[in-house]
């Protein structure tokens, strides 16, 4: 088997990246420089099309989209656990994960990059803080799965196997910080992703991307 995963620093890609990293199995990590653009390079865009991160690629065939990559690694991985095999378990966890993935990722997408939603430069300003309120929410919500998971015993938030879920968690609350969400906003959450960020894999793929956990500015 013959495993590449393309990723950029800090993006969601860096979940798939985990989970490679936690199966032990070879692959090729290859980094796609977003700010020099490489995204939009002939040469990437005749991988996808789309010009996005992540994109694994297996035995030649292309695999785009962080859920469906999630899910072919849990197929290809079945020992390593990244999500429940009990079925109303494993529901639970996939609808978490659309969640991140479709709507407290998106929305971190309207501060980071507002150019994407409108060309008005007023329009812009307003979605900043808009939306910033809106993935502080988020983030509490994300720090009530922490609780709910701590209360039922579980040390991860899907159970007793480090997952998706988990390293998700951190991208989101990292991005968090350069929202200037700080960590004190969410203590239990930040607690949380500190435990992550310690899991050797994940410290692993951090030294790598060259990380930070906390990008706020400091007091």
């Amino acid at each position: 088997m013959s495993l590449t995963l393309y990723f950029a620093p800090g993006a969601c890609s860096f979940v798939p990246h985990v989970l490679l990293e936690m199966s032990g199995a070879e692959f090729e990590p290859h980094m796609v420089k977003l700010h020099k653009g490489e995204q939009n390079s002939e040469e990437y865009k005749a991988i996808n099309p789309r010009g996005q991160v992540p994109v694994l690629v297996n035995n030649g065939q292309v695999v785009t989209q962080i859920v469906a990559i999630v899910l072919h690694l849990d197929q290809l991985f079945p020992q390593a656990g990244f999500l429940p095999t009990e079925p109303i378990a494993r529901a639970q966890a996939i609808s978490t994960l659309a969640w991140m993935n479709n709507t407290v990722h998106p929305t971190f997408t309207h501060i980071f990059m507002p150019q994407k939603f409108s060309d008005l430069p007023e329009v812009q300003a307003a979605l900043k803080p808009y939306n910033t309120q809106l993935f502080r929410g988020m983030l509490g919500e994300l720090q009530a799965l922490v609780r709910a998971a701590a209360a039922k015993g579980q040390a991860w938030l899907s159970g007793e196997q480090f997952g998706v879920l988990d390293a998700y968690s951190l991208t989101l609350t990292r991005w968090g910080t350069i929202a200037g969400i700080t960590p004190e906003e969410h203590p239990e959450l930040w607690a949380f992703v500190q435990k992550v960020a310690a899991v050797p894999a994940v410290a692993r793929v951090m030294e790598r991307e060259r990380l930070q956990l906390n990008m706020g500015k400091p007091a």
